[in-house]
């Protein structure tokens, strides 16, 4: 369970996060929120669909890794295996997050999660030099929390806009492997093709002013990245069916 505080010299002039990628480090999992401002990089490598909160009912994006709870395909014996990996992934164990006396007073503060298995203090990369300043690897993580924020705002507007049309519809993968189980993919959302095609000019037009219109593109370009996946996944299975033969 994470357990986030307030990121100071003081407190972490000794603490050191490590950059490895692997299951140790707490990156096997199925998927990963991401956001517009990210897509074009994002669907090079990864299906973008969408989730829907049981709380809120909002919908967030996200960047698929596996069929399965758990289950990060891109990883092997050599990390991450993917050209690029989204900045919520990245900016791990850190969380950006404002404090203030008001609304009208709030300023961004950095949190850490002391509980991440990134944490070390004896590998990895140091946070603070000995002038007790950021060192330019936390000056790095700190700029990815700065695009995060911008990401998330810019998302509002992009949820809103997707809504608004009624462009978001629920769907469930099936896929069958090669060695004939099934896997079942459900819980996430596509964006509609159809109704896409079907939106007026005005609309699209309204889209494209506030730079909503390529994103969408982009997630639909994306689904071309499931059949990568599916190949991923029977690779995982025949090496585990060797082994269980070895």
């Amino acid at each position: 369970m994470s357990n986030y505080k307030v990121l100071s010299p003081a407190t972490h002039k000794n603490t050191r996060i490590v950059t490895k990628r692997g299951e140790a480090f707490g990156d096997n999992i199925q998927y990963s929120l991401t956001y517009p401002l990210e897509f074009r990089n994002i669907q090079s490598c990864y299906p973008i669909f969408f989730s829907k909160s049981g709380e809120t009912g909002e919908f967030f994006p996200i960047a698929l890794f596996g069929f399965e709870k758990n289950e990060n395909l891109f990883l092997d014996d050599s990390g991450w295996s993917a050209s690029y990996i989204p900045m919520m992934v990245e900016r791990e164990p850190f969380l950006i997050g404002y404090q203030g006396a008001s609304e009208n007073d709030l300023k961004p503060i950095v949190s850490i999660d002391i509980e991440s298995p990134k944490i070390s203090e004896d590998q990895g990369q140091a946070l603070f030099d000995d002038n007790s300043q950021p060192t330019d690897f936390l000056k790095t993580m700190m700029t990815k929390l700065e695009s995060l924020h911008h990401g998330h705002e810019h998302n509002k507007g992009f949820i809103l806009a997707l809504t608004a049309a009624d462009l978001l519809e629920p769907f469930t993968l099936e896929i069958t492997l090669d060695n004939g189980s099934t896997n079942q993919l459900v819980g996430f959302y596509t964006i509609n093709e159809e109704k896409l095609l079907e939106l007026d000019g005005a609309t699209l037009e309204d889209l494209n002013k506030q730079g909503f219109l390529q994103p969408i593109y982009m997630a639909v370009a994306s689904y071309a990245r499931i059949r990568a996946l599916i190949d991923k996944k029977n690779a995982v299975e025949n090496s585990k069916k060797v082994a269980d033969y070895l």
